[in-house]
């Protein structure tokens, strides 16, 4: 039975979250599942191996070519991995990041799920105050492992951007 380690990637995202995934997929021996979540898309089909068919939402967006994980996402991701010893493979999965996340970890009995924080920032705490964050979802509608990496950690003595009274 192989171990597996999910961890969430999107383009520009900063490397810190692929290479800690990294570390921890080595530790465990496991394969590191580079995942994309495309929020806009919906399943209509899933494999054994966690990889689906999908549709996007709108209609009017109606590709037949099935939505696939991005190729510059995945050249940047081999610039990182490519060269380690560490067995990594991409998904591209569809609809609401956590649970898409979730399920596919679900599916393949991972060990844990790796997601970065949102960057520092006005857009991102909004982003954040009215879709939540992906890892506090995780953390508290499925049962294994959620590793959070801080990509812009706040000191305890600065406030946060969403506790700003301006």
């Amino acid at each position: 039975m192989s171990t597996y380690v999910i961890v969430g990637v999107t383009s520009g995202q900063p490397d810190a979250v692929v290479l800690a995934a990294a570390s921890f997929a080595v530790q465990f021996h496991a394969e590191l599942i580079c995942t994309t979540v495309e929020p806009g898309r919906y399943v209509v089909d899933e494999f054994a191996d966690g990889s689906i068919v999908s549709l996007p939402v709108d209609p009017d967006l109606l590709d037949l070519d099935e939505k696939s994980f991005p190729v510059a996402l995945r050249t940047h991701l081999a610039t990182l991995l490519d060269g380690r010893n560490l067995e990594w493979s991409t998904r591209a999965v569809a609809g609401d990041p956590a649970r898409a996340l979730a399920h596919l970890a679900d599916t393949l009995s991972a060990a844990m799920i790796v997601v970065g924080t949102r960057e520092r920032g006005v857009r991102a705490s909004v982003q954040e105050f009215f879709g939540g964050s992906v890892a506090v979802h995780l953390a508290h509608r499925q049962h294994r492992p959620v590793v959070v990496i801080p990509l812009a950690p706040v000191a305890f003595r600065d406030e946060l951007p969403w506790e700003s009274t301006d």
